[in-house]
């Protein structure tokens, strides 16, 4: 038999991994609790008026940091820092474009990555983490003026931030844990230049050494119109960058959901939202989404009832069994020697890594 590429070995062991043997019935229990009315009632809050498009810094961005760590808290994750399920940092303008709203006249304000912890159960494993990670933040409000002023945001990003509370939720009852530590992480600034990333990578919580994947949750609402998304079907961006592509591909299967690479956006997109941070610091991290474009994208009619709350609820359970698959497997990923893209992250993971703990 000739001998395998890495990647191509790795949808063969991955296919194995999550074809071939069960995940607990427990796990597949909790994750079957992820619905379409929760998924739509954190979205309607979210992108509601009220929250004024949660610009950065905003009075509607601090109600959904509020809101987040609630939904953190409700589900029984642990909090993971001294300001509890809070990351506080500083913002100026000079660090905020601002894209043509109105001017602010503010000198600084805090603004707040909220962050908790599902801690894994292998005495070898449980310290080192895979992250799951949406950004809350959005494009705020334009100048006074007649019409629709408020840039909601609700496939952008109150979508993924929903996916990844009710996956927090699902996995947080959960007797039976993953032998890694998941780490829920709901990001500001990703609009303004992925500030609240950027800022984590400063200032992790985690060591990012021992944090072996990312997985970034980015426009999660709508099927692509291009024609390439359909339902139950989620591209990856930089999907053979690393093994974590075929990984989660091969778990989320089990959803009835197939993670896939789109030709071409899978590999432009790849620098284009939060996970840009996190492979820079040479963590494997890619963004899953359910589209590259929709008609409302940064548009101020981005508004809750236009998305689809089942496709949402059905990816979210790929996406729950896919973290699981993750957290659970003894072999951290690895980004893709194959693959020239790559080579950057590699090599910042090669210089960096001191080495992740295996089992015996």
């Amino acid at each position: 038999m000739a001998r395998l590429p890495a990647i191509a070995l790795a949808y063969v062991l991955c296919d194995i991994a999550a074809g071939g043997e069960q995940p607990p019935a427990a796990w597949l229990e909790a994750v079957n609790t992820i619905g379409p009315s929760a998924l739509r009632a954190q979205v309607s809050f979210l992108a509601s008026d009220a929250l004024e498009g949660r610009g950065t810094p905003s009075r509607g961005l601090d109600i959904a940091a509020e809101y987040i760590a609630a939904q953190f808290r409700r589900a029984g994750l642990e909090p993971a820092e001294d300001d509890g399920y809070f990351l506080t940092a500083i913002v100026t303008p000079q660090m905020v474009d601002p894209k043509g709203k109105e001017d602010p006249g503010w000198k600084e304000a805090k603004v707040r990555n909220v962050i908790s912890l599902l801690r894994g159960s292998d005495a070898a494993l449980k310290d080192t983490y895979v992250l799951l990670s949406a950004h809350y933040d959005h494009e705020g409000m334009l100048p006074p003026g007649e019409g629709d002023r408020i840039y909601n945001g609700a496939n952008d990003n109150a979508s993924g931030v929903a996916v990844l509370l009710q996956v927090a939720e699902a996995l947080g009852g959960m007797k039976e844990r993953p032998r890694r530590s998941i780490v829920f992480l709901a990001l500001w600034g990703e609009e303004e230049g992925l500030l609240g990333a950027r800022h984590y990578v400063r200032h992790p919580a985690f060591p990012l050494d021992k944090t072996i994947a990312n997985l970034t949750l980015e426009v999660m609402g709508q099927p692509d119109p291009a024609g390439n998304g359909a339902l139950a079907k989620a591209p990856l961006t930089g999907f053979d960058y690393s093994d974590v592509g075929p990984s989660l591909a091969a778990a989320a299967r089990r959803a009835g959901v197939e993670v896939y690479k789109h030709e071409p956006f899978s590999d432009d997109y790849f620098n284009r939202s939060d996970n840009l941070a996190f492979a820079e610091a040479g963590i494997p991290s890619h963004t899953l989404t359910s589209a590259y474009g929709y008609a409302e994208y940064h548009r101020v009619d981005d508004h809750w009832d236009k998305l689809d709350y089942d496709n949402m609820a059905k990816l979210a359970r790929g996406v729950a069994l896919g973290l699981l698959h993750l957290a659970n497997s003894p072999q951290a990923p690895r980004w893709n020697e194959a693959n020239a893209r790559a080579d950057r992250y590699r090599k910042v993971r090669q210089e960096s890594a001191a080495g992740l703990p295996s089992p015996p």
